[in-house]
């Protein structure tokens, strides 16, 4: 076991220097992005109005973000499995995920945002966090498991 370790220490050495970015992005997101419901989602936010917010520059604040998770995830996911083809099935899943999140979070904000906030938190969670790391990691390995076990 330890062997392996020693063996793959450039890749785990990558591997935390790119989870480091992605704490580094949610650690400076106050100065990297513009979300009026950073600071609104920390407070008593039932009680209160939704922010104010400028559309365009909220879209293109959370396309940045995106953007920049996903690209630090495939390249953990690469780092991790060395398989360029896992990285383009990837890239296209986060893409198909991007315009259905961003549509439904838009839509629960023009139409039901005030009714229902929790919609859009949790939306919005899913765009701004790197959560489809989480379920793409073990999915991949267990792909890579299966087809390693699989006789030619």
């Amino acid at each position: 076991m330890l062997q392996k370790l020693l063996n793959h220490k450039v890749r785990i050495a990558l591997s935390i220097l790119l989870t480091i970015f992605l704490v580094l992005i949610r650690a400076y997101e106050d100065n990297l992005f513009y979300d009026p419901f950073l600071n609104y989602f920390k407070t008593d936010y039932y009680n209160l109005p939704l922010p104010e917010i400028n559309n365009i520059q909220l879209f293109f604040g959370l396309l940045f973000r995106y953007f920049l998770n996903t690209s630090i995830s495939l390249s953990i996911i690469y780092v991790l499995f060395k398989d360029v083809e896992a990285v383009k099935f990837a890239s296209i899943l986060y893409l198909i995920f991007f315009v259905i999140l961003v549509t439904i979070f838009f839509f629960a904000l023009f139409y039901v945002g005030e009714t229902n906030k929790m919609a859009l938190f949790y939306v919005r969670r899913f765009i701004i966090q790197p959560i489809f790391l989480l379920l793409f990691l073990p999915a991949f390995y267990y792909h890579k498991q299966k087809r390693l076990a699989v006789p030619d």
